[in-house]
């Protein structure tokens, strides 16, 4: 068994495609398909059932990817120590973040650190929450970038200082011509909301939790899996939102959505790290960038002690 059978797997595995995986990681379909067949009939074991055109893990194939993930994971942790050794003129940082993060507040960041360490090369991913703190859990990406707060014990959690949830409307909206809105004004209009998992959702639930209501109590007309989607409905007047000031910024300053006053909280953003996993120069690098590295604690505590009498 070598490495390269077992990126090919989880490619596969991952995408349900073999086509697909090998565009991805730069094979032919052939050598994708050899590569499986050559696991499958070493071992004698079924990875993947054949059905009509697609193709479907087997149970044995669910046990295996979460074993052949790891394993790439330790690699490429090997890999990085020695990528360290040379001073941080090659290597790959792999970041996993939420869709508002990757979008609208993380790009000028990316910028920077192109410009300081040219010589990394970057990989970028989008999910939601809970799907970007899987991924870094499992290996799939060295750093996680989330709105939301994750409750895993295998993971490192830094807060950084993040965005502002707000409420949002269509210009035509019954709401919009009102400076401020009531909670009375919450629970009679129709909402479009972030799906289940997304951090933009589990802030704004957390702030009715505060007003001692729940999203049961709202009319929630849809549950859309993009921040550009669900801004989209309310643009055309489908209901009212809550998001990030970040996503809204340029439709607001167009006059496509209108932000009455209401108190929602500023929240934070979280860094994700495996405790367990070798932390390289660069992922402290991008650390130090956002505020999450060890200079950056020590910057803070100094700042928040008293002043000397």
């Amino acid at each position: 068994m070598t490495l390269e059978q077992l990126r090919i797997f989880v490619a596969v595995a991952e995408r349900q495609h073999v086509t697909q995986a090998a565009q991805e990681i730069n094979i032919t379909q052939s050598a994708a398909s050899s590569a499986i067949a050559a696991l499958e009939d070493r071992y004698a074991v079924k990875l993947f059932d054949r059905v009509g055109r697609r193709i479907e893990l087997t149970d044995a194939g669910r046990i295996f990817l979460t074993e052949a993930r790891g394993v790439l994971a330790r690699a490429a942790t090997a890999e990085k120590a020695l990528q360290d050794l040379s001073g941080m003129k090659r290597g790959t940082l792999s970041i996993f973040a939420s869709q508002t993060i990757i979008n609208y507040w993380l790009p000028p960041i990316l910028a920077t650190f192109h410009r300081l360490y040219p010589d990394i090369k970057l990989k970028l991913s989008a999910g939601n929450t809970q799907q970007v703190a899987t991924a870094t859990h499992e290996g799939a990406a060295h750093i996680g970038l989330v709105e939301g707060v994750i409750d895993d014990p295998h993971l490192s959690v830094r807060s950084i200082e993040g965005d502002r949830l707000i409420i949002v409307v269509g210009p035509t909206h019954a709401l919009a011509s009102k400076p401020e809105l009531e909670t009375s004004d919450l629970l009679s209009t129709r909402w479009v909301l972030r799906e289940q998992g997304s951090g933009t959702r589990t802030e704004f639930e957390k702030a009715l939790k505060s007003m001692s209501m729940t999203l049961a109590d709202l009319d929630v007309a849809l549950e859309l899996p993009s921040n550009e989607a669900v801004c989209s409905a309310v643009e055309v007047g489908v209901g009212v939102t809550a998001i990030s000031n970040l996503v809204a910024e340029s439709a607001l300053l167009s006059g496509r959505l209108v932000s009455p006053e209401f108190p929602l909280p500023h929240r934070s953003f979280h860094v994700l790290h495996h405790k367990e996993r070798y932390v390289s120069q660069a992922e402290l690098a991008f650390l130090e960038l956002v505020g999450a590295g060890p200079a950056s604690a020590v910057r803070r505590r100094k700042k928040m002690a008293p002043a000397p009498r």
